[in-house]
């Protein structure tokens, strides 16, 4: 996303930097799963710009830079502060799933400006990734992000987290090993693609047996309803409890009507209504090729990037 290190940006005009909004918004999204709260971040950014003064802003050898170091500093205190906020959130807290392109700088500016549209689809934004970073510590997210996802050197990393350039050579790796360790490998996109049009299939027909088969005995599904929406509040285990479980939710909904399309850039299901996202499901196989992970977002305001591509 950043073409060039930030040390050789140094010539890069005030006009173009404040253009890089986007990497900002990549950036902050990356740290906190939220595009809500990743526009809060990046307003909050260029607050802290225009509160210095002319000579101060002079001074600053490379904006762009400054501006990711204080953007990811106010994700990492957001970061430390939620895990307190989480202990109060009603159920399962899961990170916000994004539609794929046109969601991004080529769709027209009359369809909106909602954050979502700003952040661009890649590995990092796939929801097993969200998850598994966001059990890592804050500091480990925020070395992990700008150093592996971003490029950003461990010199320049260790300003913003307050630790050691090797401290945060350290916080990247152990990170790093936690998102592998969780990725899936040798599974084709046409695979996975075949396995959750399966999985749709299975729920249009009711085809409870159907859908235990596609399933890990061992599978672990989590959904969040943010208490807006009434759904489990806790992990559910086994493919036949997650079968029921799913077959519930869409019942729940009479009238949903599904579609394979890609979430935060895997293949995943989403349900809707006259029209209206309700329910998006992201998947994660395992490497069997059965679903081990399902993670089902009903809470409406986490939808609100698929409601707009709704009516647009």
């Amino acid at each position: 996303m950043i073409d060039k290190p930030f040390h050789e940006a140094d010539e890069e005009s005030l006009t173009a930097v404040f253009s890089e909004r986007r990497v900002l918004l990549n950036l902050a999204f990356r740290m906190l799963g939220s595009s809500y709260d990743a526009e809060d971040v990046v307003q909050e950014t260029y607050m802290r710009w225009y509160a210095l003064s002319e000579d101060d802003q002079r001074s600053i050898d490379s904006p762009m830079a400054w501006l990711v170091r204080v953007a990811s500093r106010i994700c990492l205190d957001q970061l430390t502060s939620a895990r307190a906020r989480r202990e109060w959130y009603v159920g399962e807290w899961l990170p916000e799933p994004l539609p794929e392109t046109p969601w991004d700088m080529d769709r027209p500016a009359a369809v909106g400006t909602d954050p979502a549209e700003w952040v661009s689809l890649d590995e990092s934004v796939t929801m097993g990734v969200l998850v598994i970073l966001d059990s890592v510590t804050p500091a480990e997210r925020v070395a992990f992000i700008l150093h592996d996802i971003f490029g950003v050197p461990f010199n320049e990393i260790a300003e913003t987290v307050g630790r050691t350039p090797a401290a945060c050579r350290q916080l990247a790796a152990s990170a790093r090993r936690r998102v592998r360790a969780a990725e899936p490998r040798g599974i084709s996109s046409a695979r996975h693609r075949n396995i959750v049009l399966a999985f749709k299939q299975a729920c249009e027909t009711g085809d409870l047996d159907g859908l235990i088969g596609l399933l890990d005995p061992n599978a672990i599904a989590r959904s969040d309803g943010g208490g807006k929406v009434r759904t489990a509040l806790r992990p559910i285990v086994g493919a036949d409890k997650i079968a029921r479980f799913v077959k519930g939710v869409l019942r729940k909904e009479p009238g949903t009507s599904l579609t394979e399309e890609q979430v935060s850039g895997r293949p995943g299901v989403v349900g809707r209504i006259d029209g209206t996202t309700v329910v998006v499901i992201s998947f994660k196989l395992n490497d069997a090729e059965l679903i081990d992970r399902l993670w089902v977002m009903i809470h409406p305001e986490k939808l609100h990037a698929w409601r707009i591509r709704d009516v647009s």
